[in-house]
């Protein structure tokens, strides 16, 4: 299964899905905020016939902000101040605790239930399903966020049998970089359909068999102006807008999504 960030500029994404086209993905997901939807159309696009179904669901988007949804942050409180002074005064701070969250948003422990929540009613089913038809080595692909993928990778871990795999960290990815976590449902072989119940599920192994993968963007010049590890930006906005995203068709709010004050300034979450 695949893993991707996001990003907004296309000649990426195409180059993503061309390195993904001898994939055969048995269905796609995708975040549907503009950004992941666009990079899952250049996976979906560049996918042989008959080409897999393409769907969004709001459990990929990236963590919420609440009120704080699509404005640029400051790095380091101001001293003194609770978080309700900073947002009285219209500053947003960026949050260091793993509960913190903004009025009307998500916290990180919000977002790795989401996750869990969304390997479960999105992936799991392939996962029984092609072990009770005798199918090895279906690949579905989740188009999301670095956020919330940082919290999908442990979710998914956390299915190994062993239960040997928590406590990495699986922040920091790339724009369009991808990641492919191994599920492996023990017992099971091609051609051999298994039989179990829906309450005595067969264990499985789980691994992380690629991270951050971005060999296809090698062959992508950068443009003049990009910003760190984010793509170039074609209306040259300002760095905190365009980490603060912004509105998009349809008046939904993209927030602060792939490119995230924590996912990209490596600030310290406990």
């Amino acid at each position: 299964m695949a893993l991707i960030p996001t990003i907004s500029v296309t000649f990426q994404a195409r180059a993503l899905g061309a390195s993904l086209a001898d994939t055969r993905f048995t269905a796609i997901h995708a975040s549907p905020l503009k950004r992941a939807y666009s990079t899952a159309q250049g996976v979906h696009d560049a996918q042989p016939e008959p080409k897999p179904p393409l769907t969004t669901s709001l459990l990929l988007r990236e963590q919420h902000w609440g009120v704080a949804e699509g404005h640029p942050w400051i790095m380091v409180q101001e001293p003194g101040l609770s978080l309700e002074e900073h947002l009285a005064r219209g500053l947003y701070p960026v949050l260091h605790e793993r509960s913190q969250k903004f009025p009307e948003g998500e916290s990180l422990n919000d977002l790795a239930l989401r996750a869990e929540q969304a390997i479960n009613e999105i992936v799991m089913p392939y996962v029984w399903q092609a072990a009770r038809d005798g199918k090895k080595g279906i690949h579905i692909a989740l188009v999301s966020h670095g956020l919330c993928i940082s919290e999908l990778v442990p979710a998914l871990l956390k299915k190994d049998a062993s239960g040997q795999h928590i406590g990495r960290d699986y922040r920091g990815l790339l724009n369009t970089a991808w990641t492919r976590v191994v599920l492996d449902v023990k017992g099971s072989k091609e051609g051999e359909p298994l039989e179990f119940s829906d309450n005595a599920l067969p264990p499985l192994e789980v691994r992380v068999v690629a991270f951050n993968s971005s060999e296809h963007l090698e062959k992508v010049k950068r443009q003049h102006g990009g910003i760190g590890s984010a793509a170039y930006d074609p209306k040259q906005q300002d760095i905190r807008a365009f980490f603060g995203g912004g509105k998009i068709d349809g008046g939904q709010v993209e927030g602060r999504s792939e490119s995230n004050a924590e996912d990209e300034a490596n600030v310290q979450i406990n």
